[in-house]
This record gives structure tokens, sequence and C-alpha cells, in this order.
């Protein structure tokens, strides 16, 4: 066989894998146009030829709240996220403090703890403390999950950054803190970005959490938007799938927009010189 036709057959089939990936998506869009009359003919619409924007309605009349409330606890788990992880990375990565390794162990462990448990722990902290069904509450919750993952990325960024650099800001009288502001934190933009990335989308579509410490709250995320919606208008699909839709353009955008700073600080450190 050629190298021609090898080359064509991995394209049709990553075409065909990719189709299959997307067609869940598809659908999603399809079902959100469709008619709550046309919803169980059989076989369906493969096409929504008589598309209605009811859906579309529904969501502007209902879910707006909840999406406001995503967007605030997305926005401080970026934040409270990017202030610890990026002071933890530089020290582990360029103060190397004793018991840096173990620290780092310690983190790459925690990824492991299984949500629910976590989610358990802070219902206890939270019931004592008052701050069940708060925003603060969970935007402090999903940081605990953004934030080893984003101590990794930090260290492995700012291992790269020249040594040279830091000792020159040194040699200027500038200590710990000034060289971390001045030199290291504009120098991590990639790595800024791909952490707020991943807590955005951490903190966007997180259930667990907002199910067990706001459930019933005044001030809920679009993830129990959406299960109150199933389970009160469990026979108005296109609603339901078009609040998912809707759901799911915030993230698609800032995917799109950071995907070449993604790129470049998630495989930060991969090579040495």
């Amino acid at each position: 066989m050629t190298a021609r036709h090898t080359s064509w057959w991995k394209t049709a089939t990553g075409v065909l894998l990719t189709a299959l990936m997307l067609f869940p998506v598809y659908w999603m869009l399809n079902v959100s146009f469709t008619r709550d009359q046309d919803m169980r003919k059989s076989p369906p619409d493969w096409f929504p030829v008589h598309g209605t924007l009811e859906g579309y309605r529904a969501v502007l009349d209902q879910q707006l709240p909840y999406l406001g409330t995503s967007l605030v606890i997305a926005l401080g788990t970026v934040a409270l996220t990017v202030a610890l992880a990026a002071p933890a990375g530089y020290a582990l990565a360029k103060l190397r403090p004793r018991g840096g390794g173990v620290l780092s162990f310690v983190l790459l462990v925690a990824q492991m703890v299984p949500g629910i448990i976590m989610a358990m722990g802070f219902y206890t902290v939270y019931l004592k403390f008052g701050m069940l069904q708060s925003v603060p509450g969970l935007i402090i919750a999903d940081s605990t999950i953004a934030v080893p993952f984003a101590v990794l990325i930090f260290t492995a960024f700012m291992d790269g950054i020249p040594g040279e650099l830091l000792q020159a800001a040194r040699t200027d009288g500038a200590g710990n803190l000034r060289t971390f502001w001045s030199i290291v934190l504009p120098m991590s933009r990639n790595a800024i970005v791909t952490v707020s990335l991943f807590a955005f989308l951490w903190s966007w579509s997180d259930f667990v959490f907002a199910s067990t410490l706001d459930g019933g709250g005044a001030h809920e995320p679009i993830t129990l938007g959406i299960y109150h919606y199933i389970g009160n208008n469990n026979q108005q699909w296109n609603a339901i799938m078009a609040t998912a839709v809707v759901a799911s353009i915030p993230t698609a955008l800032i995917l799109v927009l950071a995907q070449r700073y993604v790129a470049a600080g998630v495989t930060a450190g991969a090579v040495k010189d």
C-alpha cells in the first residue's frame, strides 16, 4: 500500500471518529430546535425541519439567573486559584523550600481524592460556619479542585524561566516578592491562561459541590438550573437541550480563544535545554 493510500485511510478514520464524538453535540442542537410534538417521532428527524425557538425563549425566561451565578462562581474560582497557585508554584520552582518534593507529591495525590468525599467534608465545615448555600462557599470548594493542578502547572512553567533573569533582578535590589511580581508573573502568561481556563471549566461544570453545598439556595449555578429544569419539565426536551447549548457557549468560546496559550502552558517544562 502506497503512502498516499495510507494517508487517505488515516484521514478518513480521523474524520469518522471526529464525527462520532461530535454527534452528541449535533443531536443536542437538533433537539433544541425540535417541536414538542415531533420529539417522539419514529424515526426521528435528523434535521429540525419544522424548527422552533421555544426552547431558547424558555432559557431567556428561566435560566439567566443560573447562568449569572455560574459566571460569578467561575470568575471567583479563577481569581482565587491564580492568587494561591502562582506564588506557590514560584516558591517550589525557584526558592526550593525544604520539603518541596513532598509537597509536590501531596498535591499530586490530592487530585486523586474523589470530589464527593471532599464535598462531605466541606458540608460539615460549612454547616458549622454558616456557609452553606453561599456563592463564596462554592468558590472556595471549586478552588480546592483547581489549585493542586494549578500549582503543578505553574511549577513546571516557572522552572523553565532562566535563573539569570532572577539573579539580575536580585542584583538590582529586588526581593523575592518584587522579582515574582515584576519578572516571573509577566513571563508566565501562558501558564496563567492555562490555569484560568481549567479552573473556569471545572467550576462552570461542577455539579457535585453545587448539589451538596448549594442545593435549594437563593443563588444556584447553571448545573443545578438544568437539573431542576429536567425534574420540573421532563417533557420539554427542546428547552432542556437549549439550556445545555447556551451553557456550552462560554466554555467553547474560551477554548477557541485560549487554545494556543493552553498548548504552550501545558507543555511547559516538558523539554529541558
